[in-house]
């Protein structure tokens, strides 16, 4: 008798936390979501429309701001830069990633890792390694006309910057191909090229747009690349940072980031629009494309990727060389002068420390909050308001360049009469700030893995009464391990390159090393940008590969379920 009241009650005290970990799991990050995205963009909104004293000025400013000449030229510039860096990376990468998946070229698993180079370097890094290429002292300024200075420079380090971004979303839709249909074409007697033009390209142009906007998008937010190299070339991106950073004119700033928010969502839109009307890549009875034998194919490719490999390396050999020479260029003896941080201004080590701090936060916090979020609304019944919600605000993110999502942090969080102003300048606040930049990526990265697992695990979980929240730490957790390493990964590279939101939020306690690069880069000591640049470069990578390193005993046993069985 004892034991049968015994059972309810342990039925009831395990549906309660199941309860409260499900809809208290999501309210809480409904409300952390809210404050870290929702209300900092409505910031913006006020801040720029606002027509009390010391705001944006309303309408009026505005429309004096969108009709002025100056504000037509620094739009055209933004437009002309953009275009053309995003028309000739897209291509470029295609090309790479086609390389890649499609032929069989030797030596894959390297090129795809220079090619992945940029994403583990501040953005300032190219500008800085064009400037002692092809600069007014450049070792190569001979093959120019005129300096880097300018249009073309802007554009050459915006296509190095924005080239694995590219290659990354060309590279996942060019590995999915149902070998089936490329038999069909061979035995119909198509040609290579039009088996490329009725099969390839079809599944592959809506990753062609969405690659295009992406580019297009980072180019025109970005003001890491034009600050080292623009010269009298100005940009949008690089007026917003101006105007706030360095004229304190906030409503100006709030209006350009408005404007700049509104290429990003358009590109935003659209790509949503096409992936509805796109469907499905593939059959569920797809068979592995192997590509065929072919020499003089795969001898083109391999000089294609050869030359962009060689490129990018001379870059960052560029980069890493200078920042070892000990005055450039009348004395390129070799030195660690410019690593002598204390020496110089910037930021020095502190800034290195903090951001190998924000980096670790960021990575372990992060990876936990997205997880978990994720895990709510995929793999949970019921309050499916709540899980829209959640949603929308969760890829609001992708959508909102970083240059913008800082400036909606200072409007917020710099108000007098918000309580959560304690937090401004604060390494808590770059925390939020940089999980909310890099939200939408990683989510997607944790939906995708879970959504692979059969929903049965979680209808034996409720039958066996094991409270949900054992069940996803016992078993979610590590059959996903592999994707929440991704995840892991990719936000602390992220945290350790990121300057474009955390250029506004930072105090003379909390400054970063990438906007320690910037910060040295306008005080003419290019060399020292260029060695904490190196030094964010070897970290991002050595923490990559040590990660990799150090997870494969985990993995190993975490995965042992995925191994074919003894005697099968």
């Amino acid at each position: 008798m004892e034991t049968a009241m015994t059972l309810p009650r342990e039925i009831s005290r395990a549906e309660t936390g199941d309860r409260l970990f499900v809809v208290g799991g999501k309210l809480v990050w409904l409300g952390l979501l809210v404050v870290a995205v929702l209300l900092p963009l409505l910031a913006i909104f006020w801040r720029g429309f606002s027509s009390e004293a010391g705001q944006g000025g309303g309408l009026l400013a505005a429309r004096e701001l969108l009709t002025s000449a100056n504000f037509h030229w620094l739009l055209g510039n933004s437009l002309k830069v953009s275009l053309s860096v995003a028309a000739i990376v897209v291509p470029l990468a295609y090309l790479f990633a086609y390389a890649l998946q499609r032929t069989l070229i030797p030596g894959k698993v390297i090129w795809r890792g220079v090619s992945l180079l940029p994403l583990m370097a501040p953005s300032m890094l190219p500008g800085i390694a064009l400037v002692y290429l092809f600069g007014n002292q450049g070792l190569l300024r001979g093959l120019l006309s005129d300096n880097i200075y300018g249009f073309w420079g802007i554009v050459l380090g915006e296509m190095i910057y924005t080239f694995p971004h590219a290659l990354m979303i060309l590279l996942s839709a060019l590995s999915l191909a149902d070998a089936r249909l490329f038999d069909a074409a061979s035995s119909m007697g198509a040609s290579p090229a039009r088996a490329f033009r009725s099969i390839t390209w079809p599944a592959t142009r809506q990753a062609v747009f969405a690659a295009f906007c992406l580019v297009f998008t980072l180019s025109i937010t970005d003001f890491g690349v034009p600050v080292v190299v623009g010269g009298d070339y100005q940009v949008l991106a690089l007026e917003a940072y101006k105007a706030v950073v360095g004229q304190q004119q906030f409503g100006r700033g709030a209006l350009i980031g408005m404007v700049l928010l509104l290429p990003a969502l358009f590109s935003f839109g659209v790509d949503a629009w096409l992936r509805r009307r796109h469907g499905d890549a593939m059959s569920g009875r797809a068979q592995v494309f192997q590509p065929p034998p072919s020499r003089s194919r795969d001898g083109c490719y391999l000089a294609i990727v050869l030359l962009i490999c060689a490129a990018l390396l001379l870059v960052f050999g560029m980069a890493v060389y200078s920042s070892l020479v000990k005055f450039w260029p009348y004395n390129l003896s070799l030195s660690l002068n410019h690593y002598q941080f204390e020496d110089t201004a910037g930021g020095g080590w502190l800034a290195y420390r903090n951001s190998l701090t924000m980096a670790l936060c960021t990575a372990l916090i992060g990876s936990v909050l997205i997880f978990t979020g994720a895990y709510l609304m995929e793999k949970t019944k019921g309050q499916q308001s709540l899980n829209l919600a959640l949603r929308l605000l969760s890829f609001v993110p992708m959508a909102v360049p970083g240059l913008v999502l800082g400036l909606g942090y200072v409007f917020f969080f710099n108000l007098g009469g918000n309580p959560l102003h304690v937090f401004y300048g604060s390494m808590a606040l770059l925390v939020v700030c940089t999980i909310a930049h890099y939200l939408t990526t990683a989510q997607m990265t944790a939906t995708t893995a879970l959504r692979q697992l059969d929903v049965e695990f979680e209808a034996a979980a409720l039958s066996l009464k094991a409270p949900l929240y054992r069940h996803y730490l016992k078993v979610t957790v590590p059959i996903c391990l592999p994707a929440l390493l991704d995840i892991l990964r990719y936000l602390f590279v992220s945290a350790m390159t990121t300057v474009s939101a955390a250029i506004f939020l930072y105090s003379p306690d909390t400054i970063l090393a990438a906007v320690a690069v910037l910060n040295m880069d306008d005080a003419g000591n290019v060399g020292g940008a260029a060695a904490m640049s190196t030094l964010i470069l070897f970290t991002s990578g050595s923490v990559s590969l040590l990660l990799a390193w150090a997870s494969r005993g985990a993995l190993r046993r975490s995965q042992a379920w995925r191994q074919t069985a003894p005697g099968q």
